[in-house]
């Protein structure tokens, strides 16, 4: 399940937006990481638009007039998406589009869309399918109806209803089925947990933002092989590896 296009490099117009107390300069910055998270993802940015509001519209974040705006810029670069580094409401997102002509989305969904690529534990997958689901969710766009017209009431609920509530009915069936194995792992860590408290094991962990060098530390400390990249949230999943100080 991903955001952004594979077969292709996708071309991407980044959109940012400084509101107070977010400085001119600060709204660049975080552009700025968010064209480093675009690149992660498999995807190219060829324009970026920086505006100065007050208050994001409540119909398309950055009012109409720089709607249409955007819609010019990306049509002149030939974007194939438009990506916000604010979030985006399931509203804002489909207002967008239908100005837009193209798929709009914001950086909540480029940072899922990482984590579907880099997440390899089983538990790693669930939480991040989990998490696009929930995102996906209220974002959902009906798709035209069944053959026969919908109908109300018990015992209706077959081929008149419409495409979006079959996929609406699929995705809270799988979001079910992910919360219930969720539970079961994180019954399954806390046994581990106790255990290598019962053991006095040390335990230490690595935290700090994505890119930090974690990775490298911990392969330098104890020759774990965990991938290491310059680019953001190359690695997701938790690591645990045994290290031995000298003197015990």
């Amino acid at each position: 399940m991903t955001f952004i296009e594979r077969h292709h490099r996708e071309r991407i117009v980044l959109v940012g937006v400084a509101m107070p107390p977010t400085t001119v300069d600060e709204a660049e910055a975080s552009l700025d990481e968010l064209s480093l998270l675009v690149d992660t993802a498999g995807a190219d940015e060829v324009e970026r638009v920086l505006q100065r509001r007050d208050a994001p519209d409540p119909a398309t974040y950055v009012g109409r007039g720089k709607a249409q705006e955007l819609r010019t810029v990306s049509e002149t670069v030939d974007s194939d998406t438009v990506v916000f580094d604010d979030e985006l409401t399931p509203a804002q997102s489909r207002n967008l589009e239908k100005i837009l002509g193209r798929t709009a989305i914001d950086r909540t969904a480029v940072i899922l869309d990482i984590f579907a690529q880099h997440a390899h534990s089983h538990e790693g997958k669930a939480q991040v399918e989990l998490a696009q689901l929930r995102y996906r969710l209220p974002r959902l766009r009906g798709r035209g109806t069944a053959l026969s017209q919908q109908a109300g009431g018990i015992g209706t609920r077959g081929p008149g209803e419409t495409q979006l509530e079959v996929d609406r009915r699929r995705l809270l069936r799988r979001m079910t089925k992910l919360e219930s194995e969720m539970r079961d792992l994180a019954r399954r860590r806390d046994t581990q947990r106790k255990a290598r408290t019962r053991s006095r094991i040390h335990t230490v962990a690595l935290v700090g933002y994505t890119n930090a060098g974690k990775s490298t530390l911990l392969n330098r400390l104890t020759n774990a092989g965990v991938l290491v990249e310059d680019r953001l949230f190359s690695t997701l999943d938790p690591t645990t590896r045994r290290l031995e100080l000298l003197g015990g």
